[in-house]
């Protein structure tokens, strides 16, 4: 298969600094820088909504050489083992991360977010508002998930 390059359009910056500590994410404030190349009104029309897609690069993370095996989900021997693409954990192929962020302000190239899962200097490489007619209905999960997962967006 053919490889492609990426390029961010923009940078992290909040007080997270640590890629370890993967929990309480739900009251981070983050800004989100966008280059200078997207100009001032890079932004414009993205203050009427209520939240955003962030995708970004989970860059402080090195891809594994072999994906084939399940793993026990977030290293958790007492969770069943996932395929790759069952679970949501940064180490991936592409490293590509997607978080969907209340949007608190829109100023110029400057976005700032609630909630967003990534450490200061994390490369963004796109951004879509959250649209009502793109949400999942009926979305199903299994029971363990939402134990695991309560501590994640925690403030």
């Amino acid at each position: 298969m053919p490889g492609f390059q990426i390029t961010p359009i923009g940078t992290v910056s909040n007080h997270r600094t640590d890629v370890q500590h993967s929990d309480q994410w739900g009251a981070v404030r983050s800004t989100i820088t966008i280059d200078e190349r997207f100009g001032d009104a890079c932004l414009q029309g993205l203050e009427g909504f209520s939240h955003v897609e962030v995708l970004f690069v989970f860059d402080q993370f090195e891809e594994l050489d072999d994906y084939r095996e399940p793993k026990p989900y977030r290293g958790r021997t007492d969770l069943p083992s996932l395929g790759v693409f069952a679970g949501r954990a940064p180490r991936r192929p592409n490293r590509i991360g997607v978080t969907s962020c209340a949007i608190e302000s829109v100023d110029g190239r400057e976005l700032t977010v609630i909630g967003l899962d990534a450490v200061t200097g994390t490369p963004v490489v796109d951004l879509k508002p959250v649209m009502v007619e793109f949400l999942p209905t009926d979305v199903r999960q299994p029971e363990w998930v939402s134990d695991v997962m309560s501590e994640y967006f925690k403030p």
